[in-house]
């Protein structure tokens, strides 16, 4: 049965796993955080009216 050598089988598992857990969070993490969130408590400024001429 060809499954039941690790020869070739567990070295690509290691790699994967090593893919994984290194090298895929560090690119999403570039990706998905590159904001600076803003606190939630943070006031909001209230909009200055316009100066409508015609009105």
């Amino acid at each position: 049965m060809p499954q039941l050598n690790l020869n070739p089988w567990f070295l690509i598992f290691m790699f994967s796993w090593l893919f994984f857990l290194i090298v895929l969070p560090h690119k999403l993490t570039s990706y998905l955080l590159n904001y600076s969130p803003a606190p939630k408590n943070a006031k909001k400024q209230k909009p200055e009216s316009w100066n409508w001429p015609w009105s």
